[in-house]
């Protein structure tokens, strides 16, 4: 697949006709810097930053639970989505960084002008979920053998506040899934 492409799956869908449970964008990064924290009069802005790598928004919609959490984590750590040589490997095989960005508005649904969210999970429930999603991409990163050897990171906004992203991408090389 051309790096300019665009690529929309269904990654293991359990929730039928009534629509995906989660959304996952996947970009390939050079570098990425997300500011987690605004500056304010006595502080200056936070941020976390990542390497090459993966930048990752994620989405829970109504009905998500943990066992929707681990299809996530397994296709950002397993899917063969990042060039390494003239081959594809996934961001474990690398090694590469992931950088988490929560993205509620990915579960928007355009009616007339405007933008509805009555999909999206309720927010202390996406913040549980949100949660457990980095705390996995962590452990399953951290555990893989080029990565674990390599040192790479999982870096994560802040969920349910607005962020400042910059990326470097040598692509755009974009893909959308549902699950």
């Amino acid at each position: 697949m051309a790096s300019s492409e665009q690529d929309t799956s269904k990654s293991g869908s359990s929730s039928g006709s009534n629509g995906p449970l989660a959304k996952l964008i996947i970009q390939q990064c050079l570098s990425a810097r997300l500011q987690v924290k605004p500056p304010s009069d006595d502080e200056e802005a936070e941020y976390v930053e990542v390497e090459r790598g993966i930048v990752v928004y994620v989405c829970f919609l109504k009905g998500a639970s943990k066992a929707t959490v681990e299809k996530m984590v397994k296709t950002v750590l397993t899917i063969r989505l990042s060039e390494k040589d003239t081959k594809l490997a996934s961001v474990s095989d690398l090694p590469g960084n992931v950088l988490i960005v929560p993205q509620a508005t990915l579960g928007g649904k355009a009616k007339g002008k405007m933008m509805q969210y009555h999909s999206n999970i309720a927010k202390d429930q996406g913040l549980e979920l949100y949660t457990l999603f980095c705390h996995m991409c962590q452990t399953g990163l951290s555990s893989k053998g080029p990565s674990q050897e390599a040192g790479t990171t999982v870096k994560h906004g802040t969920y349910g506040n607005r962020q400042v992203l910059s990326i470097v991408t040598n692509g755009p090389f974009t893909h959308i899934f549902e699950f």
